[in-house]
């Protein structure tokens, strides 16, 4: 049944919400608007060998986000920040941070680097149209601009949770790149209860997954300049 709209019942009330409204929702269950937080990144091959990653990540707003790669050893240190859509990836012993792109990856796998520094869905898509199928809503989301990483998303929404299920991602051209797979629900405490675990497969990638599986993340202030080039050498000074 296809709507421009749903009515979320709320102590008894039905209140009408855009699909951009619904979507909005979804950004502020699924993340604090400031926070840090600690995750595993798992890529795992055909072969079922895999390699993992640990990443202290902060994030400020809708449109600033750092990690920093605890381990492995080979890469303790490296860090990549995102502002809006420019990216870059600070290596220690390197001169100065080196520019990266959305559809790159810094750890290889399925995941690029605009999954790993994921802003705000809102800030990146306009919610077009939306299906009701049973107990899910089915968001249409079209790019703001060419930048950002798929043209179009196809996110399955929980209509009782408002928590997404599952993303399926899309180039220009309509080409299914990847999806994502959101499960095991966690109380990450003062009121966050959300997916814990992210999977995602490529029909590029045939064999391989990525998984990410999510910690800790907690709400905290953080100043403009931890959001900087200068600051990506120092992002291990923030870690309690």
């Amino acid at each position: 049944m296809s709507t421009a709209y749903f009515l979320l019942v709320y102590a008894g009330i039905a209140v009408a919400m855009e699909p951009n409204e619904i979507l909005q929702q979804v950004d502020a269950r699924m993340q604090p608007r400031s926070y840090e937080m600690y995750r595993k990144l798992i890529n795992v091959e055909p072969d079922g060998t895999s390699k993992e990653f640990v990443l202290y990540t902060v994030k400020k707003g809708q449109d600033k986000m750092v990690a920093l790669f605890i381990s492995p050893a080979s890469e303790k240190g490296r860090a990549t920040l995102r502002l809006g859509e420019n990216m870059w990836l600070y290596i220690p012993n390197v001169g100065k941070p080196l520019r990266i792109t959305s559809l790159q990856s810094v750890v290889g796998g399925v995941f690029n680097n605009s999954d790993i520094l994921r802003l705000d869905f809102s800030a990146e898509y306009d919610a077009l149209g939306m299906n009701e199928e049973g107990e899910q809503y089915v968001l249409e989301l079209k790019a703001k601009n060419g930048s950002v990483a798929y043209d179009h998303l196809k996110m399955t929404v929980d209509a009782k949770s408002l928590l997404p299920l599952d993303i399926e991602c899309y180039a220009a051209s309509g080409m299914l790149i990847k999806t994502l797979h959101y499960s095991k629900i966690k109380d990450f405490g003062n009121g966050m209860v959300r997916p814990s675990m992210l999977e995602t497969d490529s029909p590029l990638y045939k064999g391989y997954k990525s998984v990410m599986l999510f910690a800790k993340m907690q709400e905290r202030e953080l100043a403009d300049e931890v959001f900087t080039l200068n600051y990506m050498s120092k992002v291990d000074e923030l870690r309690q």
